[in-house]
């Protein structure tokens, strides 16, 4: 067997070992894409080392079969590219086909309600918070569901973390089916910039106050009885309070329901 022959069987044989490698537990769409792809790549090489050792097989033959041996060679290859054509082009088809109705997008957020009960400093760079928070959540997926894991909610102010992080349960969100969140965030003697104070002043100057309520965590989609592995994903929603030079006596409330940036 020749050099190239033998390259050719090595690199088949070395698919296999790592089959089982493609296919995590859960399993993901691109996983399975590459475990399609694989098993393919791995299948042709299968069909192509037997049609040499084929060829080298009639190349053994009595001389005065050569030529009728050589026209059956030439009908097999053509049969080959034929076979393997139809079956990449198959294979292309049912991926762009699953990834055209099962491609999910992305889950959609949008702030109801913020309110500030408490934002004060108790030194010159310790500061106490509260913010009560509601937060709608929606998937917009038709036959895709998801299980929201791992989730946790903070307040900044100016690149700043103002609370420390308050954990949402895990929960499971069927087909186009929206859901309410509320957390409670607070934060105790929680380090800040110098300059947080001069910048809640200046303002209170100016009446508006901005917050960035923060949620990240991880995801997995569903489709039927299979479940994708975990996708991270990160939640930005803005909250803008009027803050004028009079201290209302309720909280700072902000109950615009602006749209949330999303991101997986």
């Amino acid at each position: 067997m020749s050099d190239q022959n033998h390259k050719i069987i090595v690199s088949f044989f070395s698919c296999f070992p790592f089959l089982p490698l493609l296919i995590p537990s859960p399993l993901s769409f691109l996983s399975l894409v590459h475990f399609l792809l694989s098993l393919s790549v791995c299948l042709c090489l299968s069909v192509f080392v037997s049609l040499l050792q084929m060829s080298q097989v009639f190349s053994k033959s009595p001389k005065h079969c050569g030529e009728k041996q050589t026209l059956n060679i030439d009908k097999h290859y053509k049969k080959l590219f034929c076979a393997l054509s139809t079956f990449f082009t198959s294979i292309l088809s049912i991926i762009l086909l699953i990834w055209l109705l099962l491609h999910p997008s992305k889950p959609q957020f949008s702030l109801r309600e913020a309110d500030i009960y408490l934002l004060n400093l108790s030194t010159t760079h310790l500061l106490n918070s509260s913010v009560q928070l509601t937060l709608l959540s929606k998937n917009p997926n038709q036959k895709v569901g998801i299980y929201y894991d791992e989730l946790q909610v903070y307040a900044a102010y100016k690149g700043q973390q103002i609370t420390v992080d308050s954990y949402i349960q895990p929960f499971y969100q069927g087909h186009q089916d929206t859901n309410l969140l509320t957390a409670s965030l607070v934060g105790t003697g929680l380090p800040v910039a110098a300059s947080f104070g001069y910048e809640v002043g200046r303002d209170q100057t100016a009446g508006k106050l901005v917050l960035n309520l923060k949620m990240n965590g991880k995801l997995r989609w569903k489709v039927g009885t299979w479940v994708s592995g975990k996708y991270r994903f990160n939640v930005n929603c803005v909250a803008a309070m009027d803050f004028g030079p009079t201290l209302p006596t309720g909280p700072l409330s902000s109950k615009q329901g602006t749209q949330c940036s999303t991101s997986v």
